[in-house]
């Protein structure tokens, strides 16, 4: 099926880049939910690593090499039969576009349920030893969050919006996003608040220790291109 990728960075307080998440759409710039719509069991793979490449060229030729910043791209556990042989064509065409293992790190969706814990510890494993980062994505969306932990350690947790909505209001949120914090600083994982919109939830979540931020309050996804950033910045005092 033809795609495309819009990319969002994610971001330090200090303005800038950590990295950019490829987002997958359309060729015509169509959301993603109608394109993961056509995706089933048959060609899951197929579109598993359609996804990798088609985000690993288009960031090369936007020049993400020379930036600093890392690629980060979603993939399927389930898509993924054995480690080494499915990551050999994003190896080439990193290779072709000028990025090194260490530029990129994978995203596990989190609300993809995986029954087979193993086959995931192995994936990170592979990943790690080829230096890759990993993350795992949606954290807190829902399933089991902390038994994913417990099984393996990734680098990156990426708090999901639902918790990170209204934080700087809602003192239920804003403590448990703050306890995750402080795990996540004990296991030695760096979180990241997905979803931000607000300048007081940044506020906020700056408080409760977290360092990495993505969300509209930032840049909005950019089709083919990487967003410019807008950062926020606290209001002057008369």
């Amino acid at each position: 099926m033809p795609i495309t990728m819009a990319f969002q960075p994610i971001v330090r307080p200090d303005g800038t880049i950590f990295a950019h998440e490829a987002l997958v759409r359309g060729a015509q710039g169509e959301g993603a939910a109608s394109v993961l719509a056509r995706v089933t069991p048959d060609n899951l793979y197929a579109f598993d690593q359609l996804c990798r490449t088609t985000a690993i060229q288009i960031a090369g030729g936007l020049g993400l090499a020379a930036t600093g910043a890392l690629l980060s791209i979603n993939f399927s556990p389930k898509a993924i039969y054995e480690p080494e042989r499915c990551i050999a064509s994003s190896l080439a065409a990193a290779r072709r576009s000028g990025l090194a293992n260490e530029s990129l790190m994978f995203e596990i969706t989190e609300n993809e349920r995986l029954r087979d814990a193993a086959h995931l510890r192995a994936i990170v494993t592979s990943y790690s030893a080829m230096g890759f980062r990993v993350a795992i994505d949606d954290f807190g969306a829902g399933f089991s969050n902390l038994d994913l932990l417990a099984d393996f350690q990734p680098d990156i947790v990426k708090l999901d919006m639902a918790l990170i909505r209204d934080v700087d209001r809602d003192p239920v949120r804003r403590a448990v996003v703050g306890h995750l914090t402080r795990m996540l600083a004990e296991l030695r994982i760096e979180p990241v608040a997905e979803g931000v919109e607000t300048v007081d939830e940044y506020e906020a979540l700056r408080d409760l220790g977290i360092g990495l931020f993505q969300g509209y309050l930032f840049a909005r996804p950019r089709l083919r291109g990487l967003a410019t950033l807008s950062m926020p910045r606290r209001p002057s005092i008369p």
